[in-house]
């Protein structure tokens, strides 16, 4: 789990410097649309990795083969979603639009995954 905190925490990071970068670097640049299209990628990004951080401390506390699947499907669906989102913002490109809903599965199952370690632990 010391990747899964690692990451998450770097994840963190880079959200806060992403948000910065969009509210200063990129509010002239791109349109409204587009700007929230980054933001709700940085909004995302944000509470999932703090999703995953407290994945790592009910993992110290019960190790559960689901709570490393719910990280790591968390972790995709950061790249996914907040990745496309970012990418669709920036570039404009269409076809990043069809990974978003990968990622948001992947936040789905993450979750998912969450529910099942705490039916399992009976907490």
């Amino acid at each position: 789990m010391q990747f899964y905190l690692v990451a998450a925490a770097s994840s963190a990071m880079l959200a806060v410097i992403l948000g910065a970068f969009a509210a200063h670097g990129l509010k002239s640049r791109l349109s409204e649309s587009l700007l929230a299209v980054f933001q709700t990628g940085v909004h995302y990004q944000f509470f999932h990795s703090l999703g995953i951080i407290l994945l790592v401390l009910l993992y110290r506390q019960q190790a559960q083969v689901s709570l490393l699947y719910s990280a790591g499907f968390m972790l995709a669906g950061i790249v996914l979603f907040s990745g496309s989102l970012y990418a669709l913002a920036l570039t404009e490109i269409k076809w990043f639009g069809p990974v978003t809903p990968l990622g948001g599965l992947c936040f789905i199952l993450g979750w998912a995954m969450l529910i099942v370690a705490a039916i399992k632990s009976g907490q």
